[in-house]
């Protein structure tokens, strides 16, 4: 199994996922502009759309799109407790968190990576992703992870996502919830390796 990954990018959240539920992978670094990977390969011939994540299976086959990925990390690994079963309410629930990261978190974060983002753009951008957080902060007060209890996929994408938010600007401590949790993923031991082994 082969990660392709940019350090600190939302790749971040499958590269802890793989080491939290112990899987034998090897990680190849794209760089974006020529759109090569670090063993030589065309990223552009594993992931048409040239992003990561990416993640090659042993049986060849490829898949993309954060959510996507770490669901089927979790589901080959189900002894890990990442996620909890197919077909339960609990695992709609984790589905419902992973989506509001994805399209509420990540995409409004994501766009203030853009050189050509326009004050305007990004003063509508931090302010929408502060209504969210606002939101978000509230709904973790009484709990240390997403799922309650226990750590889950959700959790390794949320703390990539907020992990961003020093490199622009935005500081957490308006978050307790937030920065609390951010913090108790950071201790993780895979967690700790990801980020060495992304340095």
């Amino acid at each position: 199994m082969k990660l392709y990954y940019l350090p600190g990018a939302c790749s971040m959240a499958a590269h802890i996922i793989l080491r939290e539920a112990g899987y034998t992978f090897e990680i190849d670094k794209l760089n974006l502009a020529t759109q090569l990977t670090a063993a030589g390969e065309d990223y552009r011939a594993v992931n048409s759309r040239g992003y990561v994540p990416a993640l090659r299976l042993d049986s060849g086959d490829v898949l993309t799109e954060d959510t996507v990925v770490l669901q089927y990390l979790a589901d080959q690994k189900p002894e890990a407790a990442l996620a909890p079963p197919m077909g339960t309410m609990e695992r709609y629930r984790l589905m419902e968190w992973l989506n509001f990261i994805a399209t509420e978190l990540h995409k409004n974060l994501g766009a203030l990576f853009n050189p050509n983002i326009t004050p305007e753009w990004k003063v509508q951008q931090i302010e929408m992703f502060s209504r969210r957080a606002d939101w978000l902060d509230g709904q973790m007060a009484d709990r240390p992870f997403l799922m309650g209890a226990r750590f889950s996929v959700a959790d390794a994408y949320l703390f990539t996502v907020i992990g961003w938010c020093p490199k622009l600007g935005i500081e957490i401590d308006r978050w307790p919830a937030l920065k609390k949790h951010h913090a108790l993923v950071a201790a993780r031991p895979a967690v700790i390796a990801t980020i060495q082994a992304e340095q």
